[in-house]
């Protein structure tokens, strides 16, 4: 099979290269699946860089999203089958012509979802899922501040908010203002042209649930929007990505921006700092994990939650997937297809 190895960091022109490699073996509680489409992610543009201590040492292929048909079963799974449609987590390996994952990884998808859309649901929506019921519970008319609000996360985050009724601020660049109050943000704020933080003061705005992927000082200034009773949930560190820099010290630099926090002012305002990772959800909470992502596939088979496919690439044209992505003029998903 071929698959799409990462052999250098740095710049995606000279990063990958095709190979023929071997078929992944299966464990008794494992699934291999034929790929008709894989999605990428901004990890996968850190990993790239060389700065996302998860990923596997080169050569390495990449890739936590898939979706396409099942193509073997490992002894103990009895409720799939050969054949069958589904999406699916991966982790690292998605780049291939066929994957595999365990079991809980693993959910069917109708025939109404094709696997470009499908393939949004297994890491952003999960992701977006965990944060928005299962880290927090959002309310009717809660303050709900989404940045990066175009991304694949993102814009499902501002989906599941408006389905609970909250009031959605969400920020992205000047070319997104549309799109975001077309997926349904009531107040959309262009960051490179007003700091969110202010904006937000001079409305008298105090925000009840604030989701950010950005980290660094966008982190610490989300903090300081917090109403008592107030919610942070971080699940990136994008700005760790500046420019073109590929060393740690960059990524240092991000870090400090994130600011130190006591556990009194959090105690005096009952707010709350909560971290997410879903590779570390798949790892140690499976279960969990698993009605993650079948609750997102119901939620987009019932018409809840409608994920963007910004672009959709050939295998051929992984450097220019990663690129578009880096520009981050992307809005939802970018697919990549065998």
């Amino acid at each position: 099979m071929k698959a799409i190895f990462l052999t250098k960091y740095g710049n995606s022109a000279t990063a990958f290269e095709t190979r023929e490699t071997d078929m992944p073996t299966l464990d008794k509680h494992e699934v291999l699946i034929k790929v008709h489409t894989f999605g990428l992610n901004f990890a996968d543009v850190v990993a790239r860089r060389g700065l996302y201590p998860d990923a596997p040492k080169n050569p390495a292929v990449l890739g936590y999203d898939v979706a396409g048909t099942i193509h073997a079963l490992g002894s103990d799974i009895t409720d799939l089958q050969i054949g069958q449609r589904v999406t699916a987590l991966t982790r690292f390996g998605g780049y291939s012509e066929y994957a595999k994952t365990m079991r809980e990884g693993v959910t069917p998808i109708p025939d109404s979802l094709d696997y470009g859309t499908a393939t949004a649901l297994a890491t952003q929506g999960c992701t977006a899922y965990y944060c928005a019921y299962e880290s927090v519970r959002l309310h009717e008319g809660d303050k709900v501040l989404i940045h990066a609000a175009a991304g694949g996360v993102g814009s499902l985050l501002v989906q599941m908010a408006k389905h609970e009724k909250c009031i959605v601020y969400g920020t992205g660049s000047s070319s997104k203002m549309d799109y975001l109050k077309k997926i349904g943000v009531d107040v959309p704020i262009d960051y490179t042209k007003e700091d969110f933080g202010a904006f937000l003061k001079t409305q008298g705005v105090k925000i009840d649930v604030a989701f950010d992927s950005l980290g660094g000082k966008t982190f610490r200034n989300s903090y300081k929007t917090l109403n008592a009773g107030g919610r942070i949930i971080s699940f990136g560190a994008a700005e760790q990505i500046n420019g073109n820099k590929t060393n740690k010290i960059g990524a240092a630099m991000a870090a400090l921006g994130f600011g130190f926090f006591s556990p009194i002012p959090l105690l005096m305002k009952s707010t709350a700092i909560i971290g997410v990772n879903m590779l570390r959800i798949a790892d140690n909470r499976p279960k969990v994990f698993r009605q993650c992502l079948e609750a997102v596939v119901k939620m987009a088979e019932q018409g809840i939650i409608k994920p963007t496919v910004s672009k959709t690439y050939r295998a051929s044209e992984i450097a220019a997937g990663h690129d578009f992505l880096e520009s981050r003029q992307s809005v939802g998903k970018v697919v990549v297809e065998w």
